[in-house]
């Protein structure tokens, strides 16, 4: 009886090797934060190995990713990262959001909440994460581009729409 159980798991780990998400490599720049916003080098580099993997159109996807269902588990991951924030259609978004997630992003990264503890998690993105400097420089970032739209926009257009309930 165990036997076939254990039969019946492999044929069906075998299967579903060939069921695989939508790969997350779009290239296009349309609507990209960089499109609108100054985006140093330095910046640049630390959201490409710290965050663009789950929070843009195009990720970088591990040796890993070929293996179900860990790469069911990843595509839900990006899935999710580019609902909260998706850096490659950012400038799509009302000013106002806009503004609201380069305040978002000072309060993840300052609490230590990004990059994701999973994502960093044994080592396997090790050069994600993020020193304390590192956490200075982005969120230095953020808090420019917030100045910059309140010095461009008028103050009303940066408030957050109120929610209906």
């Amino acid at each position: 009886m165990l036997k076939k159980i254990l039969i019946g798991l492999g044929v069906i780990l075998i299967i579903i090797q060939f069921i695989r998400p939508e790969k997350n490599d779009s290239k296009d720049l349309t609507y990209d934060v960089s499109t609108k916003y100054q985006v140093p080098e330095d910046v640049n580099r630390l959201l490409q190995v710290s965050c663009n993997d789950c929070h843009s159109n195009t990720s970088v996807y591990p040796w890993y990713s070929n293996i179900q269902p860990v790469a069911w588990w990843l595509d839900e991951h990006i899935t999710d990262g580019k609902k909260h924030l998706n850096f490659s259609e950012f400038t799509k978004l009302p000013i106002a959001i806009q503004h609201h997630k380069f305040e978002e992003i000072i309060e993840e990264v300052k609490e230590h909440e990004m990059p994701l503890e999973s994502y960093t998690y044994l080592g396997l993105h090790k050069e994600a994460n993020l020193s304390d400097e590192q956490r200075q420089i982005l969120t230095n970032w953020a808090q420019n581009q917030m100045d910059m739209l309140k010095t461009t926009y008028p103050a009303d257009s940066l408030v957050m729409p109120r929610r209906r309930d």
